[in-house]
């Protein structure tokens, strides 16, 4: 809780939510809106921050030159497919497609951090194997879902041993088999998690806005 903003979503407590003026209120809302959130911002995040590591302007000149260099990648892309296909395909066919991909991409990040069970922790109480377990979900997704996203929905595993690669997961959740249960998300639960907005220290729960504004009002 003491270093968000770097990886993750705008995420804030009840109290820090409550302690906002109208407009401070209003403008989280809008960014926590299902479709703001994944139809605004996934087209900020792919195509704008990401080309352009502002940010990271005084942390050295290998996030330029990683940003830049897929830059220069893309615009081969792009220019590839104008020449083959013309503007038409490019347009209607390849930026639907990465605007699709953007949005699914959030999804599933929001997904993997963003549910009822997850937790969050003051720097003095955090623990990388707690929050690894118990901070991200395992999505348990359908077989064609799980090839599609590169077993990406093991997340809980991935953040412990990061250099597990994707397609040893499924094996590690076999030989494993309580991992397979922890913080287990199906596909139809995960809906739900698109209404959680605010972190209720109190409960230690992801809450909605009516939900923790009401246990708030009775506290």
């Amino acid at each position: 809780m003491d270093r968000r903003g770097t990886g993750d979503l705008p995420t804030l407590t009840v109290d820090e939510y409550l302690n906002r003026k109208w407009v401070g209120r209003a403008l989280y809302r809008l960014v926590r809106h299902p479709v703001f959130m994944f139809g605004v911002v996934p087209i900020f995040a792919f195509f704008v921050q990401n080309r352009l590591p502002v940010g990271l302007m005084y942390a050295g000149w290998r996030y330029w030159l990683s940003a830049m260099a897929t830059n220069a990648a893309i615009a081969s892309v792009l220019g590839v497919i104008y020449w083959v296909g013309g503007a038409d395909v490019l347009l209607f066919v390849f930026l639907p497609t990465m605007i699709v991909a953007a949005s699914i991409g959030v999804w599933l990040f929001n997904i993997q951090h963003q549910f009822e069970h997850t937790t969050w922790e003051h720097e003095a109480h955090w623990k990388l194997q707690h929050a690894a377990f118990y901070g991200s979900s395992h999505y348990a997704l359908s077989a064609p879902l799980r090839w599609i996203t590169a077993n990406v929905g093991v997340h809980h595993v991935h953040h412990v041993a990061s250099r597990i690669p994707f397609y040893r997961l499924e094996e590690v959740l076999r030989d494993h088999a309580e991992l397979a249960d922890c913080q287990r998300i199906t596909l139809y639960e995960s809906l739900h998690c698109a209404r959680l907005h605010l972190w209720d220290e109190s409960r230690q729960r992801l809450s909605t806005f009516s939900e923790a504004l009401s246990n708030a009002k009775h506290a």
